[in-house]
């Protein structure tokens, strides 16, 4: 189960670990997952590839409906436009998914931001439009 996260769902957040370089990314996709485990590499069930996930602080406390931890997820699909970048048939070639953000306004409690990179545009775009 996925959501897409807000900033109040990510205080409990100690790092943000990736597991690839994202310098030539343009956006990763973010989730907040309900997993088992306040740290370490979340099982991956999507389509693509986990580009990375966060760390949660040692106290941090279950969920009470569900009695699990609450951890974002970065990933991208196989039609991403970083998997893709020279393909003009590619859905994103301009703009990005809803839950995509720039990887490099990605920290530790904060949900992360669209920018001019993200949307393949020249202007800065809020997170969430």
């Amino acid at each position: 189960m996925s959501a897409m996260p807000q900033e109040g769902d990510l205080a409990q957040e100690a790092e943000v670990v990736w597991l690839e370089s994202t310098e030539d990314l343009d956006y990763v996709r973010q989730a907040l997952d309900k997993v088992n485990t306040r740290k370490g590499k979340p099982r991956y069930e999507r389509d693509g590839r986990l580009i990375g996930y966060s760390n949660l602080l040692p106290k941090a406390p279950r969920s009470a409906d569900s009695g699990l931890f609450a951890r974002r997820t970065f990933y991208l699909l196989p039609h991403d436009r970083p998997n893709r970048p020279d393909d003009p048939e590619c859905p994103y070639k301009v703009g990005s998914p809803l839950e995509a953000v720039d990887p490099r306004t990605v920290e530790p409690g904060k949900t992360g931001a669209k920018t001019a990179r993200s949307q393949a545009t020249a202007e800065i775009v809020p997170a969430g439009s």
